[in-house]
């Protein structure tokens, strides 16, 4: 059984740069809505140039690099998987849509007895 240990390690100047990834984000919602005079060239800009700068910012902290090496991670475990065949794919699909088919039938079915039982039978009150 593989362990993994979860190393949390936040230094101050990583805590700043999350901070300042937070202040650029809010910086390009606020240029957004300031610049609505300016027209829409202008506000978008504003927010586009808030958005990637905050995302700069974000991959030279710890975290951002972190995050690069988990997609890095997954991208090697997808290509570790051994895909189906379109056939036996297409049969996989079959057979589950066949399996909703069937349980919502026998959902069905199931509704209308309990109904039937509890209101014709029980209470009487037949429609």
């Amino acid at each position: 059984m593989a362990t993994s240990e979860v190393q949390t390690v936040s230094t101050a100047g990583d805590k700043m740069r999350l901070a300042l990834v937070a202040a650029l984000v809010i910086a390009g919602l606020v240029a957004y809505y300031m610049l609505s005079a300016q027209g829409v060239w202008a506000q978008w800009g504003g927010l586009l140039v808030g958005l990637v700068a905050a995302v700069v910012v974000f991959f030279t902290a710890e975290t951002g690099r972190q995050l690069v090496a988990f997609g890095r991670d997954a991208v090697r475990e997808t290509k570790k998987v051994v895909w189906p065949e379109r056939k036996e794919a297409l049969q996989i699909t079959l057979y589950v849509f066949a399996f909703v088919v069937v349980m919502a039938l026998f959902l069905w079915l199931t509704d209308k007895t309990l109904e039937w039982v509890f209101y014709d039978l029980i209470l009487g009150w037949k429609k």
